[in-house]
């Protein structure tokens, strides 16, 4: 008996368990790193709360009217509750929470700082671009390094589906809409690893689009920047077998890797693969073995990407062409 008790308590307990997991995290609007976020995080508390409050008077007014005993209200008094509870309360209720909405417009939509970073949409991947005030353009994929307490703006663009862009920790999503380009303004407000993702059905690997977002502190950042923007790092001589397996089997004329023969522009730059976390926009960790794994077996790992599968070449050659990625920092 006493087991079942426990047991019990434990099965009525997990929803409230996975209410208070839900708040924190690395994607996670209730646990914002952002100015964005920190304002939509008060916008849904307040309106939480306001439907707490009609919640409660609901309730409060049904189980009233349930144990009240005697004459029935008077037409004239009947006719005042449903002014007063059925329209009024919630319409200065609801007036409330427009006029805070829209006094946090201005502040979420004012202009970014000096660095501008332009983020595509593809399938199913991020083709990221900085471009640092009066510097050359770099290219980056699948990650997103930013200084903390800095506005950066974000011109969002698609050429193939809508995408959606969205890091909740940091802000609002947005639309990536063929044929036009949206924009976004993030604010950082404290260093740490945050998740983002596709927001929005974009195929058979909607679920599998992913990226991380890095925050750090601004001359981290610049620093960062610096690194990204040169090429590719000497290859150890252990590694040249892979370079030129990458070359020889095509890979080159879809990824670029700065430094080397390989300009392809149509898949993700893979120039400082080995200094980014994951692979694949998010989905595996940035390991020898999940590299191999990916370039042999990409079908089945995110089904309808573009990438071909390479599992008909030497396992040798496929594991030296994994090795060589690893060392592109």
């Amino acid at each position: 008996m006493e087991q079942r008790t426990v047991t019990g308590r434990a099965m009525r307990a997990m929803p409230l368990a996975g209410l208070l997991t839900g708040c924190g995290g690395v994607q996670s609007a209730l646990d914002p790193a952002g100015f964005e976020a920190e304002q939509v995080a008060r916008l849904f508390w307040a309106m939480l709360i306001a439907s707490g409050v009609i919640w409660v008077l609901v309730l409060g007014l049904a189980s009233y009217a349930a144990r009240r005993r005697g004459q029935p209200w008077s037409q004239q008094g009947a006719s005042r509750l449903i002014v007063w509870a059925g329209a009024v309360v919630p319409t200065l209720l609801l007036a409330v929470l427009l006029f805070y909405g829209l006094r946090l417009m201005p502040e979420l939509r004012a202009p970014g700082g000096p660095l501008r970073v332009h983020v595509e949409g593809e399938q199913f991947w991020w083709r990221v671009r900085y471009h640092p005030p009066g510097g050359a353009p770099v290219e980056s994929a699948n990650a997103l390094v930013l200084p903390v307490g800095q506005r950066v703006e974000f011109s969002l663009s698609t050429r193939d589906v809508i995408h959606s862009f969205w890091v909740p920790a940091l802000g609002g999503k947005m639309d990536m809409i063929p044929g036009r380009t949206n924009r976004l303004v993030l604010e950082p407000t404290r260093t740490g690893e945050f998740r983002g993702a596709c927001a929005e059905l974009c195929g058979a690997s909607h679920a599998l689009m992913a990226f991380t977002v890095r925050v750090v502190e601004p001359a981290e950042f610049e620093a960062w920047l610096a690194r990204e923007a040169a090429p590719a790092a000497a290859v150890e001589p252990a590694a040249q077998a892979g370079e030129a397996a990458f070359l020889a089997n095509g890979c080159g004329a879809c990824h670029s890797v700065r430094g080397t023969a390989a300009r392809g522009d149509i898949g993700p730059d893979l120039t400082h693969l080995a200094s980014r976390p994951t692979i694949g926009a998010g989905i595996l960790e940035n390991s020898a073995e999940n590299r191999a794994a990916f370039i042999a077996r990409v079908d089945q790992i995110k089904p309808s990407a573009r990438m071909p599968a390479y599992g008909t070449l030497p396992e040798t050659e496929i594991a030296a062409i994994a090795a060589w990625l690893g060392t592109l920092r």
